[in-house]
């Protein structure tokens, strides 16, 4: 019987370093969301309708909208095909005392109660200098208030050449806001635009706390505007990397495909940003 016993317990003393060793495996799955910016699905160009059509249709989980128009029928044409909208791009100016915001923000947001769409920030009007953070945490915890109001997150998007214009004044002005439903996000082409091949990590690592969002796109450091923004199938800089980093830091959030003034066919483009993406999903496994 004892022999018997402890023949039990060295089986389960072998077996128990194989669970532990398969457990980081199932962390760096690349099992984000994945969702296609507007300005690749033909925003201003193209009816909703067909937008959320093409994006179901290339495997897309939804879209990031922007600004606060027609967002009823936006969400009317993803709802059809099943589709969310995972943001909505939208500003606040904090060069007068009294911050401007997109128009009828507060409205867009009430639209939007229940809908776990993230209203991304971007804090422009003042160079990005950290030296106005006081006229920037309060413009940002005032929509943040309207977002509680409704059940939603804020991420501010840091833009360059706007106030927030690095990740770095993100994860510093959310800070100071100090509000649950107020976070950063990283978008690879601002990142690239300011720091090149600096290490993005150790910013991450701090961000991780308070971010909400990603977005991403192939992209050539160093090349002029013409080459900042790519197909995500293009491009030298090494987005897998980035991705591998994200996961390892316990990012699960949504990522979006940054797409702007991406020439050439859209679906095409679209196309071959998701053939990238399933890639690097599965290389993340290997």
């Amino acid at each position: 019987m004892m022999k018997t016993t402890l023949l039990t317990l060295l089986a389960f003393s072998l077996l128990a370093p194989a669970a532990s060793a398969a457990e980081p495996a199932a962390l760096m799955k690349l099992d984000n969301v994945f969702f296609a910016f507007d300005n690749g699905t033909g925003r201003g160009e193209l009816p909703l309708e067909e937008q959320a059509a093409m994006a179901k249709e290339l495997g897309y989980a939804g879209i990031g909208y922007s600004g606060t128009a027609r967002i009823p029928e936006m969400l009317a044409a993803l709802d059809a095909h099943g589709l969310k909208m995972f943001s909505t791009y939208v500003h606040a100016n904090i060069a007068a005392e009294q911050p401007e915001y997109s128009p009828n923000l507060q409205q867009a947001i009430e639209q939007l109660k229940g809908r776990d769409t993230v209203i991304w920030l971007t804090v422009h009007g003042l160079p990005d200098d950290g030296k106005h953070d006081d006229r920037a945490v309060a413009a940002v915890r005032q929509v943040g208030q309207w977002a509680k109001a409704a059940g939603l997150r804020v991420a501010l998007y840091p833009h360059g050449g706007f106030y927030v214009g690095r990740f770095q004044d993100a994860i510093r002005v959310a800070d100071k806001v100090d509000m649950p439903n107020v976070g950063s996000s990283f978008n690879l082409v601002h990142w690239i635009s300011a720091e090149g091949n600096n290490d993005y990590a150790p910013f991450l690592k701090q961000a991780m706390p308070r971010m909400i969002l990603v977005s991403i796109n192939g992209a050539d450091v160093n090349s002029g505007t013409g080459k900042l923004i790519q197909t995500l199938d293009q491009g030298k800089y090494d987005v897998f990397a980035v991705l591998k980093t994200l996961r390892t830091l316990g990012y699960d959030g949504p990522i979006g495909l940054q797409c702007y003034n991406i020439k050439g066919d859209r679906r095409e483009n679209l196309k071959r940003s998701m053939d990238a993406w399933r890639k690097f999903v599965k290389r993340m496994e290997q």
